[in-house]
């Protein structure tokens, strides 16, 4: 009889203890997906995986290790257990690492409220093979478009369990369901690329494949003919498929392990303005059928709303305990838990403050400037907050868009670019990162 999640974490932090471990957590998920490509109308790929994974972390005093394998036998356990302790005595004190106390820990939380999981049946292959077939063939109808370099139709569904020693035990299950599609409109050296897709947990929520395919088809094909734009100090005007980024960058530099080294340009902005007065970021791992949403993060602690940006004004880091520890403050219960590793702070879902105005009002009031649609590579520095990206999009002349770009890079100082920044209102609310399209004053181009 295969054993249950939940059994094999008590299992493995019973192994723990056996080993000699003072503390210990363990992570056990299982899972089955499957992806299906189509290529010219036919088959070009199809796969299915079934896994089950484990992670455990132990701890001997202040030093600790983790593990992690797929073998379930209880021999297995009692090995892989033992060879964590023994690599923790070996490890290094650290005198920030433990796990949670018990009064801080989660309680009375309902999962079911959170619709992570789809109850709809694992799709048959067929179907998914007609969604990806469907998406292909809507963006070979779009003209220009001369071919379909991936169109792609997949489902996961994955169960998680956590367990600690000190008496913490929760999972969830989760699914995923996408549709992608790439397009390449164009011939010879004139080729253009881009791409469109969607993924939600519930199928219910999930766009038409011939709509994403269409989507596809048509990016790609309003690229044809892109040249470079001037070299110069412009208006940059980041579309909400890809403004997410900006945030993000803040968000990591406000991520408490870094902060806890001192690497980053906002170790001293805590409690200054960070970005205009009229945004806010706020985190809320409390949304419905959402990715990011979880009662309880990775070490057990109860989740919650919270402002990370108020009218401007950064309130606080991104924490786990560790890292809170470390700068001698509470954890914001934002640790997050891979197999291999220990946990390490991130954050669930976040927020932009939206604008009034549309994308469409913004391209008008810019003048002249760019539009950024896609980004490749990055020299961002973690210090100084130095940024330099390679970026293709269009170029805006009188208000209007006027021709594609590409092999062109943006720079500036992170700083100041949020110090600059103003919001559209076209965020797609369904997204984990809810940013809109961002337009950012005075960056520098080089391009011609």
């Amino acid at each position: 009889m295969t054993p249950t999640l939940d059994d094999l974490a008590d299992a493995l932090l019973a192994a723990a203890r056996r080993a000699g471990a003072d503390a210990a957590d363990a992570i056990v998920s299982t899972g089955a997906s499957q992806v299906i490509d189509v290529r010219g109308g036919a088959l070009e790929q199809a796969e299915r995986s079934e896994a089950t994974d484990l992670g455990l972390r132990v701890l001997v005093g202040r030093r600790q290790a983790n593990v992690s394998f797929s073998d379930i036998r209880r021999e297995t356990l009692d090995i892989l257990a033992e060879r964590a302790v023994a690599m923790a005595r070996e490890a290094p004190e650290d005198p920030h690492a433990g796990l949670a106390d018990a009064d801080q820990l989660a309680r009375n939380w309902d999962m079911d409220a959170l619709e992570l999981a789809d109850p709809s049946p694992e799709p048959e292959p067929a179907e998914l093979q007609r969604r990806a077939a469907e998406a292909e063939a809507a963006a070979l109808e779009v003209d220009g478009v001369s071919q379909v370099q991936a169109s792609t139709a997949g489902y996961e569904r994955r169960r998680v369990w956590l367990a600690a020693s000190n008496g913490f035990a929760a999972g969830h299950t989760r699914t995923d369901w996408y549709v992608s599609c790439a397009a390449i409109a164009g011939t010879g050296a004139g080729m253009e690329r881009d791409s469109d897709g969607d993924a939600r947990l519930w199928d219910a929520d999930l766009r038409a494949a011939a709509d994403i395919g269409t989507r596809a088809g048509q990016r790609a094909a309003e690229r044809l003919g892109a040249r470079r734009p001037k070299t110069g100090a412009y208006p940059v005007l980041f579309d909400e498929r890809i403004s997410a980024s900006l945030i993000g960058h803040l968000l990591g530099a406000a991520n408490g392990a870094a902060v806890a080294r001192g690497a980053t340009w906002l170790r001293h902005k805590l409690g200054q303005q960070v970005l205009p007065e009229a945004l806010s970021i706020i985190e809320d791992p409390h949304r419905v059928r959402v990715a990011g949403s979880r009662p309880y993060d990775g070490e057990g602690l109860p989740t919650q709303r919270r402002a990370i940006v108020e009218n401007g004004v950064l309130t606080g880091w991104v924490l786990d305990l560790a890292s809170a520890r470390q700068l001698g403050m509470q954890s914001t219960a934002n640790a997050k838990r891979g197999m291999s590793g220990p946990p390490r702070p991130g954050t669930w879902n976040i927020e932009l403050t939206q604008g009034s105005a549309s994308r469409e009002d913004l391209i008008r009031d810019m003048g002249t400037g760019l539009l950024v649609t896609s980004m490749i590579g990055s020299t961002i520095n973690s210090n100084t907050g130095d940024y330099s990206r390679g970026a293709s999009g269009f170029w805006i002349e009188n208000g209007e868009i006027a021709y594609p770009v590409n092999e062109l890079t943006i720079a500036g100082n992170l700083h100041d670019m949020l110090m600059r920044l103003t919001p559209a209102n076209d965020a797609r609310t369904h997204l984990s990162s809810v940013v809109p399209s961002l337009l950012v004053e005075g960056m520098t181009l080089a391009g011609t």
